[in-house]
């Protein structure tokens, strides 16, 4: 039982709480025109104003474009800024509000290249090639970045992706030290299977001539195995949560929190978890694993550019793959960071997949995230009993 009464705003301020914690599913009645939606607008308004500012700039002549770009950034940051402020304030949209933001959303994308037919400006493409379909490219090209950003920006939202990515950020900062011996553990084991394929004349030759563009697919390829084992492992991982619900365990769960002052005197019962609410706790332990393989990954980057430029000469490099090497602007063969990358790619997908097993990794990494993940439980818990009790 809570014997204090607390007022509505303060059940607001902890559905705020949730969403800072990067757990905005945790809010009772969570929907898309309820909070999605209204959290999206600043993000919204942002791609809408850069689609004008695209047009603004496909006719000027005047002013530079460096001085224009410049006081178009601005505009749209302070639209975002002027936007997030708003909507803080405003609890939910209604319907007719729903439809409107909907409807004039869907419509900028077929508006601005329709305005630019009118005022006869021909589009450019992204790389500034002329488009030989000026009026439906540029419809098409919108349409597709519009309704991309939409479906990004909703998903982002609705899990809270910003704020568990800033999270986890902050986490891999505190952690780095931890980071470092991580990888002084992982590095040995993988450079036993790597370190004699990264002097490879093949795979020079292979590497001096595959694009960037190529060599992004396999990284992602690398990242895709990532995911989905991290996925599997993770659903375990919120099957062992516990939700431990006495008095005194959700009193130092609510410290910090707006029902710091909520006085409990009995066990709550245990909530149950609908799909999305699971899927934003998968997120949350996902995210922080990412990130966590994306610092491993450019440690090993940095560690195979330097045993690059030690070992491999520019002589021995033009041997092996037939021809001089091509040079990046550093003046580094391109072929040593496109190997670098490669096998960094691989090392991170490699100690992210076989660290999940290790009992010695699961107590360092695990366990503060899964006690994040039991205390949002925790004030869920206490944060229903009350939202109830004020409805009351």
């Amino acid at each position: 039982m809570i014997h204090r009464m607390v007022s509505s705003a303060v059940v607001r301020r902890t559905e705020q709480w949730f969403v800072r914690q990067g757990a905005p599913t945790m809010i009772e009645g969570y929907g898309f025109r309820s909070h999605v939606l209204p959290r999206m607008l600043p993000a919204l308004t942002f791609v809408a104003v850069g689609s004008f500012a695209w047009l603004v700039l496909q006719q000027s002549s005047g002013l530079s474009r460096g001085v224009l770009l410049g006081v178009i950034v601005a505009v749209m940051v302070a639209a975002w800024v002027l936007l997030s402020v708003f909507v803080r304030r405003l609890p939910e949209f209604s319907a007719r509000t729903t439809v409107l933001v909907l409807v004039v959303y869907a419509a900028i994308p077929v508006i601005t290249p329709l305005v630019q037919y009118v005022l006869e400006i021909r589009f450019r493409a992204p790389d500034g090639d002329p488009d030989p379909e000026p009026v439906w490219g540029a419809l098409i090209w919108f349409v597709v970045v519009f309704g991309l950003a939409f479906v990004a920006t909703m998903l982002a939202t609705t899990y809270g992706l910003g704020s568990l990515l800033r999270a986890a950020i902050r986490h891999v900062i505190a952690d780095l030290r931890n980071s470092v011996h991580l990888l002084g553990r992982a590095l040995p084991p993988m450079l036993f299977v790597t370190l004699f394929l990264f002097f490879t004349g093949e795979l020079w030759q292979a590497m001096n001539k595959l694009p960037w563009p190529r060599v992004s697919l396999v990284v992602l390829l690398f990242a895709a195995i990532t995911v989905l084992a991290a996925a599997a492992r993770l659903r375990d991982e919120i099957g062992r949560v516990e939700q431990d619900l006495r008095p005194e365990v959700l009193a130092v769960a609510c410290k910090g929190t707006p029902l710091a002052h909520v006085e409990i005197t009995e066990p709550l019962p245990p909530r149950k978890l609908n799909g999305r609410q699971n899927r934003n706790l998968l997120v949350m332990l996902a995210i922080r694993q990412l990130v966590q393989a994306a610092v491993i990954g450019l440690a090993l980057f940095a560690f195979f550019v330097l045993l690059g430029l030690i070992v491999v000469t520019p002589e021995i490099a033009e041997q092996w793959i037939g021809e001089p090497a091509k040079l990046s602007w550093l003046g580094i063969p391109q072929a040593m960071l496109r190997n670098a990358t490669l096998f960094a790619a691989f090392g991170s997908m490699y100690f992210s997949v076989t660290s999940m097993s290790d009992a010695e990794h699961r107590r360092q990494f695990f366990a503060p995230v899964l006690e994040k993940v039991e205390r949002t439980l925790e004030v869920r818990a206490v944060y229903l009993d009350v939202r109830e009790r004020a409805a009351a």
